[in-house]
């Protein structure tokens, strides 16, 4: 649909209907504009929630024979 067909339909509902479609618009704008929002990431969240010990590279008892 182009701009110009969707405007003639628009020019040809009554005013109340008018106003029910531009405030439809209005929230899917803003649905838009939140969706958008969370997709953007903030670096450093997560910090300190993943720790790695100290004998993480050390051989596990009972492996010996599949390393």
């Amino acid at each position: 649909m182009t701009d110009i067909q969707l405007y003639t339909k628009l020019a040809d509902l009554p005013t109340g209907l008018k106003k029910r479609v531009s405030d439809y618009i209005d929230s899917l704008m803003a649905k838009e504009k939140s969706v958008d929002k969370s997709k953007k990431r903030v670096p450093g969240l997560g910090k300190g929630l993943i720790s790695i010990k100290d004998n993480f590279n050390d051989p596990i008892e009972g492996f010996e024979d599949y390393l």
